[in-house]
């Protein structure tokens, strides 16, 4: 096998031909008639059809080549011809355009013998000369380091990712039409903040040298969200980048997208409804009327009813443990550590209860809901930013949507008495001082903008990278994510 710089250098050469011989190898332009799937529609006969796209295979027969041209959502067969493109042009296209450049073509549509939709090309012209050569065709490109790392040339290889974004691009666009038809007003907020608030999580750190002062990358833009609640927006969403500096696994990535939306005068319950009607919206439109989703092996229903279960009925009926029982994270921990259920977590002792029930749900009752249900009822540890239950305080007006055993939509009323929202995150920011990485950090701003006074509140957050990990039953979050970060590839060239 050659050396990949042999074969760079070889190409560099036939790049070098086409200049030597006046042909312009990075052209401005050009005027295409049709994308390539517009053109596999066209009826037989159709004259005078201008395509561009990246040449993916080569096969000369003589006096006539085929070649298959390939865009984003297609490919067509380019039936080629001595005759029609004169000899020393069809001797000089096989000897400079090689598998992986792009070109126009200009013909006339029509199906072959074995119905092969093509295009009798008469004309063609050189856009792009690639000098890395593509894997080896048969093969496609299956290196999951570089799937992730080079996703260009996954989705030149790979028919189903090019499927997969389209599909997520969709999925966004859906969203926001829903969103935008039901009174919703879009915006975005500063990815930099000044505390990590909005959120449970460990925050990334990075320093504003203009004002010389640490800042946190955005872990939710909740409450930048639900201070315009209070400027005056009654319906507002946003599709936000946020970054929590935790582990990488199969579900989680640190940088990822959510959309969240808040609604003045709402609680909770309306939410549960609204949300359902906009996923069964958006589902309906990309499966074309199809609400029943295969994933793997299980069928999943979205059109029927979703049930709604509380977060104690769900763990006391999946690992007998009560949670309203243990009343501090020490006295829970015994107990799971009594009934022999290990943790995912490395910091345990330093656990708020919150974030210990948390975990537990993760472990013994997340895994087994499949079809979508409404966790309910959560307890107020785990909510600091979430309204109390008018007859449980020690719960709260919550839900999270889960599906396949991912939680894919998390939402509730919100809390808006200025002076119960102060105490709760100052609980936060003990249990932070404590070793909880987890918990959060007081935000003084926002609770300046509550004393402005608040509406009644409820509001949602939807992953959509995790909801589109369940829709294309990718096995990992980085399938659905166009670029996730990579260490930097090693100095030694492949």
């Amino acid at each position: 096998m050659a050396d990949i710089n042999e074969l760079i250098q070889v190409r560099r050469e036939k790049m070098q031909k086409l200049i030597d011989n006046g042909v312009h190898v990075h052209p401005e332009r050009y005027e295409r008639t049709h994308s390539i799937k517009e053109a596999r529609g066209l009826e037989d006969g159709t004259k005078n059809v201008s395509i561009a796209g990246r040449v993916m295979s080569k096969r000369k027969l003589g006096k006539i080549s085929f070649l298959d041209l390939q865009d984003l959502e297609g490919h067509l067969q380019l039936c080629i011809k001595r005759d029609d493109l004169g000899e020393e042009n069809y001797k000089f296209l096989h000897e400079t355009v090689d598998i992986g450049d792009f070109i126009g073509v200009k013909g006339d549509i029509f199906t072959t013998q074995a119905g092969e939709k093509s295009l009798q090309v008469y004309e063609y012209i050189f856009l792009g000369k690639a000098l890395r050569p593509l894997p080896e065709k048969f093969h496609g490109l299956t290196d999951i380091e570089a799937v992730y790392r080079e996703r260009h040339l996954d989705l030149i290889m790979n028919e189903e990712t090019r499927k997969r974004f389209i599909l997520r691009t969709k999925f966004i666009k859906l969203m926001r039409e829903f969103l935008d038809n039901h009174g919703f007003l879009e915006v975005d907020t500063p990815a930099l903040q000044n505390s990590a608030s909005g959120a449970t999580a460990k925050p990334f750190i990075t320093h504003h040298n203009a004002l010389d002062m640490d800042v946190y990358l955005r872990i939710s833009p909740e409450l930048t969200l639900k201070k315009l609640i209070v400027g005056g927006f009654t319906n507002v969403y946003e599709i936000a980048r946020d970054f929590r500096n935790e582990g990488m696994d199969a579900n989680h990535l640190q940088d990822f997208t959510m959309v969240e939306g808040y609604s003045a005068y709402w609680c909770y319950k309306d939410n549960m409804k609204f949300i359902r009607e906009m996923v069964i919206y958006i589902l309906d439109k990309l499966f074309d009327g199809n609400l029943n989703i295969q994933i793997g092996d299980q069928l999943i229903d979205f059109g029927g009813e979703w049930e709604a279960v509380s977060f104690r009925d769900l763990l006391l009926k999946d690992c007998g443990i009560d949670i309203d029982k243990f009343e501090t994270a020490e006295s829970l921990l015994a107990e799971i550590k009594n009934k022999g259920i290990k943790l995912e977590a490395d910091n345990l002792e330093n656990l708020g209860r919150g974030n210990l029930i948390d975990a537990l749900y993760k472990k013994v009752s997340r895994p087994k809901i499949i079809n979508p249900t409404y966790l309910i009822k959560h307890p107020i540890d785990l909510s600091p930013l979430a309204r109390s239950n008018d007859e449980n305080p020690a719960v709260t007006d919550r839900f999270q949507l889960v599906v396949n055993g991912q939680e894919i939509i998390n939402g509730y009323s919100e809390l808006v008495d200025c002076d119960e929202q102060e105490r709760r995150l100052i609980e936060q920011s003990k249990l932070k001082a404590n070793g909880d990485e987890e918990a959060m950090s007081i935000d003084n701003e926002y609770i300046r903008a509550m004393q402005y006074g608040m509406p009644p509140i409820s509001g949602w957050g939807l992953g959509i990278d995790r909801f589109l990990q369940f829709l294309t039953n990718s096995d990992n979050i980085r399938d659905v994510v166009l670029y996730p970060l990579m260490r930097p590839r090693g100095t030694e060239e492949e």
